[in-house]
């Protein structure tokens, strides 16, 4: 038996969890949120931060004898920050993170000086977007050319925090899962692209050694093992237990759909975004743009909540006499429609009535979804389980129509702080095969957590039926939106 913890930084605060090696069960936990910058100009840009705000706030959570006997530790951090260091290790400018719109104009020239989405999806499974490292780069090269000139080295926030926990040393390190969302790694060859890097930079830098699932980034001169760490993505992952599969929808304002799958998968279209993940698998990932956010307008259209669009779709039928809302209210990623707008379709008087407009929303939402889905089971990604995420997973209009849209097992996590569980999982698994208790190529084996599972029932044709007037709707108003029939 051992003790290990897992830390997860995410772009607002820390969480620790503290578990037994063993079981996965979690002993004690630690919250503490960011400090907030104060003075003239402070908080001006949420992109932009000084990451020693997020060593501050790990100290806070983990006060009061939090780590005690604790003999490993997993990070996992914010994906898509980039910290650009200086030959000494210092920070050039203040850390560029989240999804920072600055970078679109410079995403898009990188797209064009490779030979467009094709070249890209080819080259490292992505297509550059704002809030990818690369692009970020690339703005830092054009907007900032005296900072850009005194790069001398690359992190993410999870490299940049192992290695402030090891005590700065001169071996720097990631791991897969955070090198695959920097756009200059392929998950395909497992190596970094140092061109695409001089493409957007203008010149080199160092890069962190990619580091396996299982190794570790070092040991702290108290006897700490820290284990390779990664993004909250994978770590997120790690802590669901997801095996091939299994794929996971978010449901936030934007929805994600990614999957487990034993290779490398991309699209040539770049709908798909080739991510490793932290167990030595992959996570083929598909965004779109509209997902709670079409429930929250539908909902303030009607003068009501979430709750009461869900209680008002429920007294409607599937397929809500014919409404079919095409919900691209932001544009759209998946299909890429970036400039397009929301379509109601099917209008009827006897279909004009809130509920059917509520039912209407909830179907457009999961359909979009399902459209993101199909696009992974048409590059050979086996999809038999569906873990669904968000808040929004918790109403019952979406809990009663995921099964039948998905075609499969729709599982309801009960919440968790999964990416610090993950993290935790990933630190039990280091220290393993450090003991030699644990083979580096499976992780340790925790029990999968509490939820709700919900089955295709009776009227999975009914939900199929909702499904192909979707699409039909979808081809009349956006013909050939997928093209080659991809969902």
């Amino acid at each position: 038996m051992g003790i290990v913890a897992g830390l997860d930084s995410s772009s607002a605060f820390t969480r620790i969890v503290v578990c037994d090696t063993d079981t996965g069960a979690v002993l004690r936990q630690g919250y503490a949120p960011h400090p907030q910058p104060t003075g003239e100009g402070a908080g001006a840009n949420k992109h932009e931060t000084d990451p020693q705000a997020w060593l501050l706030s790990l100290g806070e959570a983990a006060g009061n004898g939090l780590l005690e006997g604790v003999q490993a530790i997993g990070v996992s951090a914010q994906q898509h920050g980039l910290l650009p260091l200086d030959a000494q290790g210092g920070l050039v400018r203040p850390a560029l993170v989240g999804n920072d719109k600055r970078g679109q104009v410079a995403a898009a020239d990188l797209i064009e000086a490779l030979g467009g989405r094709q070249a890209w999806a080819e080259a490292v499974g992505s297509v550059p977007h704002s809030a990818q490292p690369l692009a970020k780069l690339a703005w830092l090269a054009r907007t900032e050319p005296e900072a850009a000139r005194r790069v001398a080295v690359l992190m993410s926030p999870h490299d940049w925090l192992v290695w402030q926990l090891l005590g700065r040393p001169a071996r720097r390190t990631t791991d897969r899962g955070g090198a695959s969302g920097t756009g200059y790694w392929s998950p395909a060859t497992g190596s970094y692209r140092p061109d695409l890097v001089e493409l957007a930079l203008g010149h080199q830098a160092l890069l962190p050694e990619v580091l396996g699932p299982a190794d570790a980034a070092g040991t702290t001169p108290e006897g700490l093992l820290i284990s390779a760490g990664t993004g909250e993505t994978m770590a997120a992952a790690l802590g669901l237990g997801l095996v091939p599969g299994d794929a996971v929808v978010s449901l936030g304002a934007s929805g994600s759909v990614m999957a487990v799958h034993h290779q490398a998968v991309s699209d040539p279209g770049g709908l798909i975004t080739s991510l490793a993940d932290a167990s030595g698998m992959h996570l083929p990932v598909v965004n779109t743009s509209n997902a709670v956010r079409a429930l929250r307008g539908t909902a303030e259209l009607l003068g009501t909540d979430l709750e009461g669009l869900s209680a008002l779709a429920l007294k409607s039928t599937p397929g809500a006499h014919g409404l079919v809302l095409l919900p691209y209210l932001e544009g759209e990623r998946t299909p890429n429609l970036p400039l397009t707008a929301g379509t109601l379709s099917g209008l009827r008087r006897d279909s004009m009535k809130p509920e059917h407009l509520a039912r209407a929303a909830f179907e457009g939402m999961l359909c979009g979804l399902v459209d993101a889905l199909d696009v992974l089971r048409h590059r050979g990604v086996e999809i038999r389980r569906v873990f669904l995420l968000g808040a929004a997973a918790e109403l019952p209009a979406v809990q009663a129509a995921a099964p039948g849209l998905f075609g499969t097992q729709v599982v309801v996590p009960a919440p968790a702080d999964y990416a610090a569980l993950g993290s935790a999982r990933q630190a039990a698994w280091a220290l393993g095969v450090a003991q030699g208790t644990l083979a580096p190529h499976t992780p340790p084996v925790w029990p999968a957590p509490s939820a709700q599972t919900f089955e295709p029932g009776e009227e999975f044709p009914a939900w199929q039926a909702v499904r192909q007037q979707y699409v039909a709707t979808r081809e009349q108003i956006h013909p050939g939106a997928f093209q080659g029939g991809t969902a």
